[in-house]
């Protein structure tokens, strides 16, 4: 509110929205056209946003509209010509728009880049830099990440003029509410571990994330199969498509819904008991990301990670990252140890939020260096 410019470091699910949207909305004149631009990674966060930012504004006469590809230019145009006080966006549509001439950004009062961890991930730190170019003087900028890995640290360097700098909770911190548990699993044993998993209590509403496309796409299939009502959205898939199936997944018409990390920010759904990764992440940041969709504004939830032998590299770096322990549950039918574990761990189940279980979950608990030990994996590469 004083004009400072800002960098915010904040988990997913902290109320990030909230924080730099209700001053910018006290700022904002009404009827002065376009002043607050929001930059944001993906589609379906720039909807987040545009949503929140109009619940926020409901009462008064202010105005927002989202901007993104996938979708038809003319309302995205209407919305230019007509002045609406903010605008939330990617960046490829927004210089897209630019270039034709139909947006004009010169006179933005408040920039805010939301999620610049992930746009610097997916490669949009020249599209930011030609956005910003375009707004003439450097507006007053916000950016906010949930991890500040030396790129963004150099991003904020280059973006804010002597920024106060906010951190909300450390990136990687344990999220209070959430039991965070892995699976040792034999590859081909990953979706019968899944659907077993689905069969058991309090999992009612469980997003589970792949690393491919294909990946999504196959397990989709074998739910089918097991009449598990499901859908399924990755980058492949058309706008409209994935909208309806985060609607679906949203108004409970379907159980499970599977994703690639194209949801990991920006899906803020209420009442997701699980998020199971169904590969073990290759980015330590994308498990905090990832096990955000649950255990939102205190709830409790759970997160289950499958881990299979060639997993073991990745998942060692992933605990090295959090600096913590997960639990480690073996279920003999599953179990890429061959059932060495003398007692069976069986269910994922949100904890209390005194932090016990609220089932039975006695087992064994092994180092991965203890299970590749047991295992005998003396192979070559990191991942034996």
């Amino acid at each position: 509110m004083a004009g400072a410019d800002v960098v915010g470091i904040a988990r997913t699910g902290t109320g990030k929205t909230g924080a730099f949207m209700l001053p910018a909305l006290e700022m904002i004149e009404s009827g002065a056209g376009l002043q607050v631009l929001v930059l944001c990674p993906t589609r379906e966060l720039a909807q987040q946003v545009c949503e929140d930012t109009g619940a926020l504004a409901r009462g008064s006469k202010i105005r927002a509209a989202v901007i993104h590809g996938g979708v038809a230019y003319g309302p995205q145009l209407d919305a230019l010509k007509r002045g609406d006080e903010v605008i939330v966006a990617t960046p490829g549509r927004l210089i897209d728009l630019q270039n034709r001439g139909s947006a004009r950004l010169k006179g933005i009062r408040l920039l805010i880049l939301d999620e610049a961890d992930r746009m610097l991930d997916m490669g949009f730190r020249p599209q930011i830099e030609q956005v910003v170019r375009g707004l003439g003087k450097r507006p007053q900028t916000l950016l906010f990440s949930a991890t500040m890995p030396n790129a963004v640290h150099d991003l904020a360097l280059r973006m804010t003029r002597e920024p106060a700098w906010v951190e909300a909770s450390p990136s990687g911190s344990r999220v209070e509410g959430i039991s965070e548990i892995a699976y040792s699993v034999r590859p081909d044993r990953k979706p019968d571990l899944l659907v077993h998993l689905l069969g058991q209590p309090g999992w009612d509403q469980v997003l589970v994330f792949t690393r491919t496309k294909i990946g999504a796409d196959v397990l989709k299939k074998r739910l089918d199969q097991a009449s598990v009502s499901c859908d399924v959205i990755h980058g492949s898939r058309q706008m409209r498509h994935r909208t309806r199936a985060m609607e679906r997944f949203t108004e409970g018409k379907v159980r499970v819904l599977v994703a690639t990390d194209i949801a990991q920010r920006g899906l803020d759904i209420e009442g997701i008991s699980h998020v199971v990764n169904y590969d073990v992440p290759l980015d330590p940041g994308d498990y905090v990301h990832r096990i955000g969709r649950t255990g939102r504004a205190g709830a409790t939830g759970a997160a289950v990670t499958f881990v299979t032998s060639g997993d073991l590299g990745a998942f060692r770096t992933l605990e090295y990252e959090l600096e913590r322990k997960l639990e480690k549950v073996h279920h003999p039918d599953f179990d890429f140890a061959g059932g060495a574990v003398t007692e069976k761990r069986d269910a994922a189940r949100p904890r209390s939020r005194s932090g016990r279980g609220m089932g039975s979950r006695a087992g064994e608990r092994l180092d991965p260096e203890e299970l590749a030990a047991l295992l005998g994996h003396t192979g070559k590469g990191s991942d034996s």
